[in-house]
């Protein structure tokens, strides 16, 4: 798949809720994960990390009120997309968040992911 068959299908995929369906499918083995410096999980290595670093997050959401994902932005092997949630958290109750994602396609996969949001 080139770039933009990987944009379209991981937005296909988060859309219907099968988050942890689109690492198995779209990550790559040796993917890379980056949050904001200083949050917890800042970086993190593999696959099955990021797997349950994303299964870890989907477990302490208790209702999604509302979800948005922009429509990817593709530049080269890159692609770019908004994403927005209204959660309740077991841990820390009702929040809004939006954030921009990032991510590098390299071989057919997901070679890395990087997040960018207020804190």
């Amino acid at each position: 798949m080139n770039t933009w068959d990987v944009a379209k299908k991981w937005k296909e995929m988060c859309e219907q809720g099968k988050n942890l369906e689109c690492i198995n499918e779209l990550y790559a083995e040796n993917i890379v994960s980056r949050e904001m410096p200083g949050m917890p999980g800042e970086i993190i290595e593999g696959k099955q990390n990021v797997w349950n670093k994303s299964k870890e997050w989907l477990e302490n959401v208790e209702d999604f009120h509302s979800s948005s994902i922009s429509e990817p932005v593709v530049a080269g092997n890159f692609f770019t997309a908004k994403m927005g949630f209204d959660c309740t958290f077991k841990d820390r109750g009702r929040q809004q968040m939006e954030e921009v994602c990032v991510y590098e396609v390299k071989d057919g996969k997901i070679a890395s992911e990087q997040y960018f949001y207020s804190m």
